[in-house]
C-alpha cells in the first residue's frame, strides 16, 4: 500500500473517523495532534502530516487506541508504547500490525511503557496471564484483514457481526464503506434510496445488485 497517496491509502475526515470508531472528534484530534494543554505529542504518526486527513492505517491505529482507552489504558502509556514500537520495529504504524511476533513483542512494549508511566492498569494487563493478552489482541483483530507479507491491516469490516459484507478498503471509494463486490459508498446508495424510495431503481441506477442497496440502507440506518 502506498501510504502517501490518498487514492490508495484511504482518506477520512476526523469527524468521519470518530463516527466509525464511536468516539468523540476531540479524542481523535488529541490522539492525532497531541494536546494544547500539555507538551504531550501525538500517539499516531500520521501519513498526511499537516492536513486534516486520516489515512486507513491511521484509522486502524486510532481503532487500537480507542479499544485500549475503553480498557482504561492511559494516553501517556499508549503514546510511549507506540513510540517505542515504531523505533524498535522501524515501522510507521505499529498499532496496525498483526502477527504472532508483534503480539508477543507488543505485550512486552506495553509492559515496559506502563512501568515507565506508572500505569497500573496496563501493567496488570500486560504482565498478567499470556492468555489474557492474546484474547485482547484477537478481539481487536476481529473484522480486520491483514496482509500476509507486511502484516499491516488492509481491509476492515466496521460492523463485522451485523454487516459482514460492508467493508472499508482504502483502495475503493477513498476508503468509504461499501458493500463487498461494489464500489459505490453505502452513504451514496442510502441517499439515493431516500430520494427514489425504491431499492430496485437505485440498484439499476448504480449498476449494483438490489440486495447490495438493501444492505447499504440497513447499514446506514444502523450507523446513523
Amino acid at each position: 500500500m502506498t501510504q502517501n497517496d490518498p487514492l490508495l491509502s484511504g482518506y477520512f475526515s476526523i469527524v468521519c473517523a470518530a463516527q466509525l470508531l464511536n468516539v468523540s472528534p476531540a479524542s481523535v484530534r488529541g490522539w492525532l495532534n497531541g494536546y494544547s494543554s500539555s507538551d504531550s505529542g501525538p500517539v499516531v504518526e500520521r501519513d498526511f502530516e499537516g492536513t486534516r486527513a486520516v489515512s486507513f492505517l491511521d484509522l486502524m491505529e486510532l481503532r487500537f487506541i480507542a479499544f485500549f482507552r475503553r480498557q482504561k489504558v492511559s494516553v501517556a502509556t499508549l503514546r510511549k508504547a507506540s513510540e517505542r514500537a515504531r523505533r524498535e520495529w522501524n515501522v510507521s504504524h505499529p498499532l496496525a500490525l498483526s502477527h504472532e511476533k508483534y503480539v508477543t513483542d507488543r505485550k512486552h512494549i506495553f509492559a515496559t511503557s506502563s512501568e515507565d508511566t506508572g500505569d497500573k492498569t496496563t501493567w496488570n494487563l500486560a504482565t498478567g496471564q499470556h492468555e489474557m493478552w492474546i484474547t485482547i489482541e484477537r478481539t481487536i483483530q476481529k473484522g480486520v484483514v491483514f496482509d500476509p507479507v507486511s502484516h499491516l491491516a488492509t481491509l476492515w469490516m466496521p460492523k463485522f457481526g451485523e454487516f459482514p459484507d460492508v467493508i472499508i478498503d482504502p483502495r475503493i471509494a477513498f476508503g468509504k464503506p461499501v458493500v463487498r463486490g461494489t464500489a459505490v459508498p453505502t452513504e451514496t446508495l442510502y441517499r439515493q434510496w431516500l430520494a427514489e424510495d425504491s431499492f430496485g431503481r437505485v440498484a439499476t441506477w448504480y449498476g449494483v445488485p438490489k440486495n447490495a442497496v438493501e444492505t447499504a440502507v440497513e447499514y446506514e440506518l444502523e450507523a446513523a
